[in-house]
């Protein structure tokens, strides 16, 4: 007989991630966002120009799925794509004026959704530091 699945960290961590991102969907949906968009938004705001490749790097999103994320963000009006001026092939993301206003409003959408998790703040410091461990230990 194999592993059970209610033993397995990969699991846990799965089943869990899923929810989190179920309580983001109405939190995001009034403000025009998928979570993965939502990610990628959070990687701009409080930077000037991010070049694409290092938004895939932070976020972990591929150039394949990042792409026409980028593009919905663009038709939505919240960033702007600009050649970066040291590299004519490279392009950097530019948050307009409502992309960053956005910020202020998904600010309390992510308040909302940590409020749903029912954590508090030393439960929510402890998480991320054993989130942190998880993923530099599988990264070496």
């Amino acid at each position: 007989m194999g592993p059970k699945l209610d033993e397995q960290v990969c699991y846990a961590l799965y089943s869990t991630s899923r929810a989190v991102t179920q309580a983001y969907k109405p939190l995001l949906e009034p403000l025009n966002l998928t979570y993965p968009q939502y990610v990628v938004m959070m990687a701009l705001w409080d930077k000037e120009a991010v070049k694409i490749s290092e938004i895939a790097e932070v976020t972990g999103i591929t150039n394949a799925t990042l792409s026409p994320l980028l593009k919905r963000l663009e038709q939505n009006g919240y960033i702007e794509r600009q050649f970066t001026e040291t590299d004519e092939r490279q392009k950097s993301v530019v948050l307009t004026k409502a992309g960053k206003a956005l910020g202020k409003k998904a600010k309390k959408a992510a308040e909302l959704a940590l409020c749903a998790t029912g954590l508090n703040e030393k439960d929510v410091v402890k998480l991320m530091s054993l989130c942190e461990s998880i993923k530099n230990n599988l990264q070496t």
